[in-house]
């Protein structure tokens, strides 16, 4: 449209199409669309050249407008065109049109490029639909193409990469088809096949430094606070640390964060070294005083169970055959029978050890070692009886809270199973139902469960992991295990409730399908219990028979 100065009888507003402001601004990614009748795209250069009636003394406002076009007048060449110079073919106006306008739409909305298709559209039938949305246009290109040997055809308009589409179908009678190499591709391609650009190794570099990975940031994250929290400060917040390690400790901080939460570390920083070498040196002042009487009368019994407990705990880990670590745990378990005579030593103590070893073993071989098959005979003596001294003292703290469990007739296991029995029929009646209905009595499997804190039910990493939950847990080995092992009863509920004899869900509880289980299942679990926890904890009486409840009114609690 033109507006007619009065004045001086010209056209006021009417200005070349070209210097319109904002207009875009044409690039390598941004190719300029192709008008309607044209058969060539021509460069901002070439057309500046070709108009007539511009001046350079039009006003103030044109020269800003032509100041800025100046600026920009070398954004689109085509004597550095790639994409309309091609050796072995042209490409359409058509489908230049339909690829810019598809990228520039992309950049408008900020979308990412599509996924990967695993299946390309058939060309047949986009010609036979006789229309296609600019959207969903075929996009074609050859710039700096892979060699043919490859398969791979570079893309320029999505910063993608073709698959090897040598052998797509042409197009019913279609004539035009574009070449790289050897290689023919259909123009019907679609923009789903588009990946990477020629310089992916560089957009890689860039990604690596610049994306944003939420797990590894969260760990590193939680790693300087655990360090805050264990070194920070002259005394390590016990109640903080509690808080961090519930869902997992780090494997670089676990042995300190066990041996603090355990009660054995010193929470103030200055005094841990003295209280470890302290401890230690009892320890082994232990194994000379005791260690010696393992043949004698009253105490042969005790320690021929031990010798043969050991081999049998983890047959399947090689770490456990080694003689010199089956000797490390003779040491540990005597002295422990020995120094309480209550309990004694009772068959499951000796699986209670085996995590307490394995993270502080890990502690002092080198970094990247396996564990679990390192040679200990590798590792200096100071440091063996450092782990070895440290695995006691943790695993003594521990059966201090559980010393029922081991007593005579272990009434501590007992009344968890009756607990455990309660809660299901609470949590789970079908399964509750189902388990009563084909007799099976919980202490037939969840006996184990207590006894061995689920050890003989998961893998040692699992294992490892449900430890750091327990330790940050107040009464974690005494009171939340029972909700451990409700959730963890829970969890193959639906499997259970397949069963339909005697035979078939005792073989399925007492070999539940746990080999593969990762640190996710593990947090699942524990999450459940957790939310069981809070969801009877203004509730006492939930985990007492019927018996038990009426003692309990009986006794004046209300």
């Amino acid at each position: 449209m033109h507006s007619v100065d009065s004045n001086n009888g010209k056209n006021f507003w009417k200005k070349s199409n070209k210097l319109v402001p904002g207009r875009a601004v044409y690039g390598a990614m941004h190719p300029p669309l192709a008008q309607p009748g044209k058969s060539k795209v021509s460069s901002p250069e070439k057309e500046r050249s070709s108009s007539t009636g511009i001046s350079r003394s039009s006003g103030q406002t044109s020269d800003s407008f032509r100041n800025y076009w100046e600026s920009v007048n070398d954004a689109w060449e085509c004597e550095d065109d790639e994409f309309t110079s091609l050796a072995d073919g042209k490409i359409s106006s058509h489908v230049s049109a339909c690829a810019a306008s598809q990228v520039i739409d992309r950049h408008r909305s900020g979308l990412l490029p599509p996924p990967l298709a695993t299946k390309s559209t058939s060309a047949a039938d986009s010609v036979s639909s006789g229309h296609q949305d600019s959207r969903q246009a075929p996009i074609v290109s050859t710039q700096k193409t892979r060699s043919v040997s490859d398969g791979s055809i570079y893309g320029p308009f999505n910063d993608g990469i073709l698959d090897n589409r040598k052998h797509l179908p042409q197009p019913a009678g279609s004539a035009k088809s574009l070449r790289a190499g050897n290689a023919t591709v259909s123009p019907t391609l679609s923009p789903a096949h588009l990946m990477l650009p020629s310089n992916h190794h560089q957009h890689n570099n860039l990604r690596e430094r610049l994306t944003h990975d939420p797990d590894r940031e969260r760990e590193s994250g939680r790693l300087d606070r655990f360090e805050e929290v264990l070194y920070g400060s002259r005394s390590a917040d016990v109640a903080e640390l509690r808080k961090l390690s519930w869902s997992g400790i780090p494997p670089k901080l676990r042995a300190d964060t066990w041996r603090a939460l355990n009660g054995y570390l010193p929470a103030n920083f200055e005094r841990r070294q003295e209280a470890l070498e302290r401890k230690r040196k009892e320890y082994w002042n232990f194994v000379k005083q005791y260690y010696h009487t393992r043949h004698e009368d009253q105490h042969s019994d005790t320690f021929r169970q031990i010798h043969m407990d050991i081999p049998r705990m983890a047959p399947l880990i090689s770490l456990l055959q080694q003689p010199v670590v089956q000797e490390m745990f003779e040491r540990i378990l005597f002295i422990w029978a020995i120094r309480h005579p209550a309990s004694g030593y009772v068959q499951g103590i000796n699986d209670l050890v085996i995590p307490f070893f394995v993270v502080f073993l890990s502690d002092v071989i080198p970094p990247g070692k396996a564990v679990d098959t390192y040679d200990v005979s590798l590792v200096s003596g100071s440091l063996c009886e450092g782990v070895e001294a440290d695995s006691f003292w943790c695993l003594s703290r521990l059966l201090d809270g559980i010393q029922d469990n081991y007593t005579f007739a272990q009434p501590g296991i007992q009344t968890r199973v009756t607990q455990l029995r309660e809660l299901v029929s609470r949590i789970d009646e079908g399964l509750h139902r189902h388990l009563e209905r084909h007799g099976i009595d919980y202490l037939q499997f969840s006996f184990r469960w207590f006894n061995n804190v689920l050890m003989r039910e998961l893998p040692l990493s699992c294992t490892v992991r449900l430890w750091d939950t327990l330790h940050a847990e107040q009464e974690g080995f005494s009171h939340f295990l029972l909700y451990v092992a409700a959730a963890f009863l829970r969890h193959f509920s639906p499997r259970l409730m397949q069963q339909q004899d005697f035979q078939g869900l005792m073989l399925l509880l007492q070999n539940l399908p746990t080999s593969n289980w990762t640190d996710s299942e593990i947090s699942l679990v524990v999450a459940e219990a957790f939310k069981l926890k809070y969801m009877f904890a203004d509730a006492p009486k939930h985990l007492l028979n019927q018996q038990q409840a009426q003692h309990y009114q009986a006794g004046g609690h209300k």
